[in-house]
């Protein structure tokens, strides 16, 4: 399913996903089987190296795609998610129409990108060595991460680039970059994903945005978001965990 994200991705579809950020397989198998569409695997502030990529990526299975947030907009970072055998990739703190090229330019190969050629799981370590070459340009998914208040004033130029298959949304982020660190549903916070979130409905371009529970993942597709991420594992362990300790710290009749 990994060739078909992107075409469900730009049809429209509702992409629900959660963020997996230990490189623990059975967590990827888990969140795979629960029925989610994609896994968002974070190497940006999770403890996942390369290392630890093909092993969730394996665990999730053909019917779980998962995208890979890279640590950086860098050509190495790239190469060693898409080589992974991930679907696609997510950029980091991407501020600019040149930064949302970069993007493009090392997640695809020449002559529409300068991604660099070689055998790997994404071409079944040479066997599907061609045909990889022949179709990853049209199958894989780059996505910038708009995720600074710089980023939403850029947003038209960023939705510009040829080769930007849709755009998500950190609000954690771009709240901090508004000096308001965590503050979420504040009201200002609010019009910068707005005005993110219109200006892709303006270009077609699929949005896609983090939440925290259903709730706000509910939300968020009423609100037109299609590629939401709801959930991250170390949170759902914690706040499950936490819950149970309350129930039982309750008096016995």
């Amino acid at each position: 399913m990994t060739e078909g994200f992107r075409a469900r991705l730009l049809a429209g579809e509702r992409l629900l996903g959660t963020l997996v950020s230990l490189p623990v397989p059975e967590l990827a198998e888990i969140a795979a089987g629960s029925g989610f569409d994609w896994l968002f695997l974070d190497m940006e502030h999770g403890r996942l190296e390369a290392g630890s990529l093909t092993g969730l990526i394996q665990a999730s299975g053909p019917a779980c795609p998962c995208l890979v947030r890279i640590p950086a907009n860098e050509e190495m970072w790239a190469k060693k998610a898409l080589d992974s055998g991930a679907a696609g990739v997510i950029v980091p703190r991407v501020n600019t129409a040149e930064e949302a090229a970069r993007a493009v330019h090392w997640s695809k190969f020449p002559p529409r990108g300068g991604r660099s050629v070689g055998f790997s799981r994404a071409n079944r370590y040479g066997a599907r060595f061609q045909e990889h070459v022949d179709t990853a340009n049209d199958t894989l998914a780059v996505i910038p991460q708009v995720e600074h208040i710089d980023g939403v004033r850029e947003i038209e130029e960023i939705l510009g680039v040829p080769g930007i298959d849709a755009v998500f949304i950190g609000p954690y982020d771009l709240s901090a970059s508004l000096g308001k660190p965590g503050r979420i549903g504040d009201s200002e916070v609010a019009e910068a994903i707005s005005a993110v979130r219109s200006a892709c409905a303006r270009r077609g371009v699929p949005a896609g945005v983090f939440a925290g529970d259903a709730t706000a993942g509910r939300e968020a597709l009423a609100e037109g978001f299609s590629l939401v991420c709801c959930g991250i594992d170390i949170s759902l362990f914690a706040r499950t965990t936490s819950a149970i300790v309350q129930v039982l710290r309750k008096p016995v009749p």
